[in-house]
């Protein structure tokens, strides 16, 4: 019969493992939540629902706001919508989707949104997509979901669609992947509370 020492730390153990192996990473950039707030509060006074964060879009738009780091704020790219179907001016637009696992096919009906805004100073962001001609998007009800990067001055917003051609699926996976540095901090963790009684 088992200890009940050892039924504790074997319990620890498994918790601890549990905890570390499924427990998400955390992303947090407050000027992109900030700009976010505001967007959903903006299509909120023009009676439409809130946009859903979509984990594909919002690696997307990182993707995206990495690209355009190095352009100055008068680059073609400011201000612009990209329909992600067209020829898109962005050099790096296939390894993105690679990146990001999003089906191509998946992309038709999203808009990418780029504007430059020096320090993204929030006001100015919201502005420069609620009080330009980037704001039919964001009142038009087809969209549904977003994702929302930033790279020095630029902010990328990254709209898609409940439909199959605009909603960035692809292989989507309902198991969460498990990197080497997670399997490895539980795995010694695991060990110390085992070897420590």
């Amino acid at each position: 019969m088992a200890s009940p020492r050892l039924i504790i730390t074997l319990l620890l153990f498994v918790l601890v493992h549990v905890f570390v192996l499924l427990s998400p990473p955390v992303h947090c950039n407050e000027n992109e939540d900030n700009l976010l707030q505001g967007i959903n509060s903006f299509r909120q006074a023009a009676i439409q629902p809130p946009l859903v964060k979509n984990g594909k879009a919002d690696c997307l738009a990182d993707e995206i706001a990495n690209e355009l780091e190095d352009e100055s704020c008068t680059s073609t790219t400011n201000g612009a919508s990209i329909v992600p179907s067209s020829n898109t001016r962005l050099s790096d637009f296939p390894k993105h989707l690679d990146k990001c696992k999003i089906n191509a096919n998946s992309t038709a009906d999203a808009i990418i949104m780029s504007v430059c805004v020096p320090d993204l100073v929030p006001t100015l962001v919201l502005t420069n997509y609620t009080h330009t001609p980037l704001a039919k998007y964001l009142n038009n009800s087809k969209y549904t979901g977003v994702g929302v990067g930033s790279e020095d001055n630029w902010m990328v917003v990254v709209l898609t669609t409940n439909t199959t051609t605009g909603s960035f699926s692809g292989a989507l996976s309902l198991v969460p992947k498990v990197g080497f540095g997670h399997y490895m901090v539980s795995s010694l963790l695991g060990l110390f509370f085992l070897f420590a009684n």
